[in-house]
Formats: C-alpha cells, structure tokens, sequence
C-alpha cells in the first residue's frame, strides 16, 4: 500500500482503495447485522482470509463535528467504548499522522486485548470529509497485546441534502476490514466485528448528543 517514507503516495492509495469500496455494486453485500438506525453489511476481503464490513446510519450532526468525534485526537477516548488508550506516535503531513492505540477484550475475554499501530489520514470527501487508515509495522510492541493489523479503512461522512433543517443530519459509512490475529475461531470474529459496528453508532450519537 505503500511506506511512511513517503506519506503522499500512501495517502493517496489509502483514499483511492476507500473510494473503490464505497462504490462497489449493493448485491456485492451481505446484512451482517441490523438494528433500528444502523446496517452493517460484509463481503470477502481482497486484503486477508477474512471480511471487509460496511456500516451506516444517519446521525444528526454535521460531517466537521462528527469525524472530529472519530478521528484521532482528544475526544475518541472518552466515548469510543472498546477503545482503551490511545496515543499519537508521529505528526507528519497535514491530516496524517500515526497512532498506537489498545481495544478492550471482547465476547467473555474469548477476544483478548489488542494493540494497534495505524496511519491515519482526514481529508475533504465531496460536501464532508473521508477518515481513513491502515496498521503499519512498528517494531516497540506491548508484551500483554496481541498486535492487531487493520487493511484499509474508513470513514465517510456526508451532509443529507436537507442538512439545512435543525439539527444537521449526516450520513455516516464505514468500511472496516480487521485481521485480529491470535487464534479466535471466525465465528466469534464476526460476531465481534458486527456487533461492535452497531455500538459505535450508538457510542458516537451519544457522545455528540452530550456535548
């Protein structure tokens, strides 16, 4: 996908690749999972052995406060529920920059912690804006966390056409493929990575409704 050596050219495969899910035909999909306001679809991953998830839902807020929300930086930790820590590693080009972050176990401890170390990259997408990342190699790893990879992913947000009404109203779509590692049998996988999509949502519209 490329090297941190030379973020432009990462950045611009990163949001290349995004784009290419997110224009992907809809009988590509499979409902993984549905609530009352969010869907969550999947489909097989070119990247790994496993899954590329689809994931949206409205949320009322506009496309700037929301991917703020999600983002690296000071407000992810404080509502993100599987989230654990978090710290930015490297700043490096305007938008980029490189985090290690820690998940809570998962589904009775069956999923242990994992530790994470991804590129991250914010820029404008249509009328909002495209979040997205990939894990990169780095070498310090904690000893108590198996390190986890994330293949291409992310966010996008845009303001629905009546975005104007009050509250703001936003589309929020995810594409998030996720190779744990360790050995976790594939359906508590897809159990986890479903399941954890919807509370995202339900964790995100919080946040944002108590601010």
């Amino acid at each position: 996908m490329g090297s941190l050596q030379e973020p432009s050219a990462l950045t611009a495969r990163l949001q290349n690749t995004l784009i290419s899910y997110h224009s992907l035909d809809e009988n590509e999909w499979r409902v993984a999972k549905k609530s009352k306001d969010v869907t969550v679809w999947r489909k097989s991953s070119e990247e790994f052995h496993g899954y590329l998830y689809k994931a949206q839902g409205m949320v009322d807020d506009n496309p700037n406060r929301i991917v703020d929300y999600i983002r690296p930086g000071p407000y992810r930790l404080d509502w993100d529920s599987l989230m654990t820590a978090m710290d930015i590693i490297e700043t490096l080009d305007q938008g980029c920059c490189v985090m290690r972050y820690t998940t809570a176990g998962q589904l009775w401890n069956i999923i242990a912690p994992r530790e994470f170390v991804d590129f991250s990259y914010t820029t404008d997408y249509q009328d909002g804006l495209l979040s997205c990342g990939i894990s990169v190699e780095h070498e310090e790893q904690h000893q108590s966390y198996v390190r986890g990879f994330n293949h291409p992913c992310g966010w996008f947000c845009v303001p629905t056409p009546d975005s104007t009404t009050t509250p703001a109203q936003s589309l929020l779509t995810g594409y998030i493929q996720t190779d744990l590692r360790g050995m976790i049998p594939q359906s508590a996988v897809d159990t986890a990575m479903a399941s954890t999509l919807i509370n995202f949502y339900t964790d995100l519209r919080r946040a944002l409704k108590k601010a």
